[in-house]
């Protein structure tokens, strides 16, 4: 990422708008963000690591939409996984998805 696509709300407004595609990324993102059950999955993984099943069960929701879930979540990049033997366990890709989660919790409870 480059350092024009950081902005500090701070400082001054960023005289070059960034790119087109890294714009375009970052919307897909937010969208990403748009649906609740990700969410759920999201805070369910804050800090640990679960299996479909315990996800499943910390958010109330069927295993089957935990998994389709899970797949948007890993193709953005959002979660990541590790095999154990025949379970598959899941946790958040990195601190940055915790911090956009709780900036944007922060956010709306203003």
């Amino acid at each position: 990422m480059s350092d024009q696509a950081i902005v500090d709300p701070a400082s001054e407004p960023p005289e070059d708008m960034p790119d087109e595609e890294l714009l375009y990324d970052l919307a897909d993102l937010f969208k990403v963000f748009s649906d609740t059950t990700r969410i759920k999955i999201l805070y369910a993984l804050m800090g640990r690591e679960l299996s479909v099943s315990d996800i499943a069960e910390a958010t109330e929701t069927s295993q089957s939409a935990v998994s389709h879930q899970l797949r948007i979540l890993k193709q953005s990049r959002l979660v990541k996984f590790r095999r154990d033997g025949r379970t598959i366990n899941y946790s958040l890709a990195d601190d940055h998805v915790y911090t956009m989660l709780n900036q944007g919790m922060s956010h709306i409870c203003e």
